[in-house]
């Protein structure tokens, strides 16, 4: 028999906290001793006792790394990885693991990117409002709806999610652009509608609609800034459902507030939830979701699954999925 592994499952408040990770607990393999937080150093002997951090959208700091003398693995219960210390893991030898093949985000993440699209072409918030207080505000809303069909995609990362976005920007008639650091297969390009690869600049010059699914690194940090977003036609709109640091969101709130922009649809924010202070909060014709992109019913299943068979691989000394990079 194995001896018992203590397993530390810590769960951002913002995602849904003890709850979740009792959920996320009880599907542990049995010889997990699991112990549910909501930030990894509120119990510090569960820390220092811990062999496996599993944790979802919280931060695993080198502090806490070093506050863990047993640990052999952070997993992590998303596709990112970017509020995990990985340089510290790494040197400790101790393995970061993400969800990333499993797939588990990307419906949910490709049918959100949509709905912030659609809401954004069809005018829903100020048109809702709009009746909600007596205002049949068809007359003046109409030179300003618009249509998917026709218009030019461009996708920031052509990962699992971006692929989703394409097959769904193909079925309402979009052409596709992407930009990333290679480019992908002819048959990928194919079975996503044709999607043709281009400099990120000149995706941005040319792009009706801008999706970023790319993952927040020290390189992709604010990669759409004040500099990028200029290169944005003023009748485009820009979707982000991956990192909010993506985005230089002051330089975001200035174009929207001056009309350089048609608008915008955010679900992700930097940091989370966001301050009252944040001008997107007040920004012309945004639509604002909170983080909602990966948390049906459904991909919350489909997560805790993932992350869970990495773990019992682990418990069981089979290999790893998704490594990020190698310690």
């Amino acid at each position: 028999m194995r001896a018992r592994k203590n397993v530390l499952a810590v769960v951002a408040p913002h995602v849904g906290g003890r709850a979740a990770g009792a959920a996320l607990a009880a599907v542990l393999p049995g010889e997990a001793q699991v112990t549910v937080v909501e930030a990894a150093d509120e119990d510090p002997a569960a820390l220092r006792e811990a062999h496996v951090v599993v944790t979802a959208l919280a931060p695993v700091t080198a502090g806490h790394l070093a506050s863990a003398p047993a640990l052999e693995l952070v997993q992590c219960a998303s596709h990112g990885h970017d509020y995990v210390d990985v340089a510290a893991a790494h040197a400790r030898g101790i393995p970061v693991c993400t969800i990333g093949s499993s797939g588990a985000e990307a419906q949910n993440v490709a049918e959100q990117t949509f709905a912030l699209m659609l809401a954004l072409a069809k005018q829903l918030i100020p048109a809702h409002t709009a009746l909600t207080g007596g205002d049949w505000a068809l007359p003046r809303l109409t030179g300003s709806l618009t249509e998917l069909s026709g218009r030019t995609l461009g996708i920031v990362g052509l990962g699992q999610i971006g692929r989703e976005v394409a097959h769904r920007a193909a079925a309402f008639g979009m052409t596709v652009l992407y930009a990333g650091r290679h480019r992908v297969a002819p048959e990928t390009e194919a079975e996503c509608g044709g999607a043709r690869h281009v400099p990120l600049d000149e995706l941005l010059a040319t792009a009706d609609y801008v999706t970023l699914h790319a993952p927040l690194t020290e390189e992709t940090r604010h990669l759409l800034d004040a500099r990028r977003l200029a290169l944005l036609k003023p009748s485009a709109f820009v979707i982000n459902t991956a990192r909010g640091a993506l985005i230089d969101q002051d330089a975001l709130a200035d174009a929207l507030e001056r009309g350089a922009l048609a608008g915008a649809g955010i679900d992700v924010f930097d940091p989370e939830p966001p301050t009252p202070a944040l001008r997107l909060l007040r920004a012309p014709n945004v639509v604002l979701s909170p983080h909602a992109a990966g948390v049906t019913r459904e991909t919350l299943v489909r997560i805790a699954l993932a992350a869970v068979r990495n773990v019992a691989d682990h418990l069981a000394g089979e290999p790893l999925r998704d490594v990020v990079g190698r310690p």
